[in-house]
């Protein structure tokens, strides 16, 4: 009988799953708020799959395409990304998405939208339990802000379905830059045609 997911069930889960789990943490830098997912049957599922590595088994939390097998994720982060690589994750049948093309950077992005070139195109391979890493351009996206996650197409079912979807990289706060404007202005007394000292006058606006 297979064991499930968890400390002391499964190798992955142990101590160096510990500290793999710890390598998909940009789950916590997801700006939940403004996160999108286009297409799912069930409003707010497509936000849970983006969970804790060592929660990747937990087969309740799934998000289902509704009219076809095409989904697409809207992905804001609290802060810059350089993204290293992506897990997906859902059924060992014709649901699981055959396909994921990576965009970056386009808010809110739409069906119409993805029909330019990404960033980047994996072919996936069926993942049941969450083990296979795709390595993304690390050059492409070093710099990322929003980031779209296009599933164009499955193995064959009518719907899609994804159980878990991991990001591993890298985090930097995002730093709001105070910008201070100074007008100078310098009246001499028109009255006044001699020379004379001229002592600016300083406005800041911060």
């Amino acid at each position: 009988m297979a064991q499930g997911h968890g400390p002391g069930r499964c190798r992955c889960c142990g101590a160096d799953g510990g500290e793999r789990g710890a390598a998909w943490g940009l789950h916590l830098r997801i700006d939940r708020g403004r996160l999108q997912c286009l297409n799912e049957r069930l409003e707010g599922s497509g936000a849970r799959v983006f969970r804790a590595w060592e929660e990747r088994g937990n087969r309740e939390q799934f998000v289902e395409s509704d009219e076809d097998a095409e989904l697409l994720f809207n992905v804001p982060f609290t802060g810059s990304v350089k993204l290293k690589a992506v897990i997906v994750m859902g059924e060992d049948d014709g649901s699981h998405p055959s396909e994921l093309r990576l965009f970056k950077n386009i808010p809110q992005m739409s069906f119409d939208d993805a029909a330019r070139e990404p960033e980047q195109t994996f072919n996936l391979n069926p993942d049941p339990v969450g083990e296979l890493e795709y390595p993304t351009k690390i050059a492409r996206f070093s710099n990322v802000h929003d980031l779209s996650m296009y599933f164009p197409k499955n193995f064959g079912a009518e719907t899609m379905k994804i159980f878990y979807i991991g990001l591993k990289g890298e985090w930097t706060e995002a730093h709001r830059h105070k910008v201070t404007i100074c007008n100078y202005e310098a009246s001499p007394n028109p009255a006044d045609h001699q020379l004379q000292q001229v002592t600016p006058q300083s406005h800041c606006i911060s």
